[in-house]
């Protein structure tokens, strides 16, 4: 059998930003096209993204609201025009931008008359709204409106069951999709042997972030997927020809960090996100603020640029030394070069 000889081209692939739209404040459009790429790879590769665009990034919504003059979700309370049920619907539509891990509590307290808008709700600082004049209420007298809100950092759907209804506090179903749409096309050209393929992405996201940040953070929650395959063991390949096999020993992250940094691949390093080093959530949700979302970015950091993150404490660049030397044996210089 003769294998025939491929020609194929050895030009880097590139990806562009050939168009962006801001059509409102809850309506982002990018376009975007990846070339070149051989026969099927942009099938591969389109498939997988529109799955991370539109499953896999988190996004902020409000998913419980408390009040305790508040009956019952389809009761209405005198002196304000919207039923519960209306104002939790348009609470609903409310989108937040944030570096949130988890949940977290904020608040409205309003007193009429007039109208309620999503700029009354009192939030932390690490969390703001898209859109503040998103309607919630409209308060006919002088009366007092005040809600407390749970906001909760997810990713999919979180339907609200009759378990949810709990201490007077009622469940709203949450979207946290901030994809609104994802599509992806094809345009092949060359013949034959040279036949080659362009991809285009098509973004369309809700304002709590840009279709550029969406595609990075697809990117990265991709290869953070595959992480595990790219550093399996090869000493375990003796085992397809034993006749007692045993289960391969889990994949261990830190196991592996000392040796890619001894070997110095920079490129593997910016493979490996800090959400892998199980830092608290501050001091997580500081280095992201800080555009420090790599090991090799926090690497490039000595301890005298720690100290310069706002928020952030001696207690926690500490914190961070003792995970970098303890587990991954690697170490920060206290001032820059």
């Amino acid at each position: 059998m003769v294998r025939e000889k491929i020609t194929v081209s050895t030009r880097t692939r590139e990806w562009k930003c050939v168009e962006l739209r801001t059509d409102s404040k809850r309506l982002y459009y990018g376009r975007f096209i990846l070339s070149p790429l051989m026969k099927g790879q942009a099938d591969t590769i389109g498939i997988a993204m529109r799955r991370a665009l539109l499953g896999e990034i988190e996004g902020t919504c409000i998913t419980r609201v408390k009040s305790e003059k508040v009956a019952h979700e389809y009761s209405t309370i005198a002196g304000i025009q919207e039923s519960v049920h209306e104002i939790l619907m348009n609470l609903k539509e409310i989108v937040f931008r944030s570096n949130l891990y988890g949940t977290c509590d904020a608040s409205i307290c309003v007193r009429g008359p007039g109208n309620v808008t999503a700029q009354d709700i009192v939030l932390p600082p690490y969390v703001e709204i898209v859109d503040n004049t998103q309607h919630i209420a409209r308060l006919m007298e002088s009366i007092n409106l005040c809600i407390r809100l749970e906001i909760e950092r997810n990713r999919g759907y979180l339907i609200k069951t009759p378990q949810n209804f709990q201490d007077g506090s009622y469940p709203i179903d949450a979207v946290f999709m901030p994809i609104r749409n994802a599509n992806y096309s094809i345009h092949s050209y060359g013949n034959g042997n040279e036949k080659q393929e362009i991809l285009f992405l098509e973004i369309w996201t809700n304002g709590s972030l840009t279709p550029k940040e969406a595609l990075h953070e697809a990117s990265r929650n991709l290869i953070d997927l595959f992480i595990p395959f790219l550093h399996m063991e090869e000493e375990n390949s003796h085992l397809e020809n034993n006749q007692h096999m045993v289960p391969l020993v889990p994949f261990i992250f830190h196991d592996k960090l000392d040796k890619l940094r001894k070997n110095k691949k920079e490129i593997a390093l910016k493979s490996i996100f800090i959400d892998q080093l199980e830092l608290p959530p501050r001091i997580y949700n500081c280095l992201k603020r800080s555009n420090i979302y790599t090991l090799l970015d926090l690497l490039n950091n000595s301890q005298e640029d720690l100290m310069k993150i706002e928020h952030f404490h001696i207690e926690d660049v500490k914190e961070i030394l003792g995970i970098l030397e303890k587990q991954l044996v690697i170490f920060l210089p206290k001032n820059k070069f």
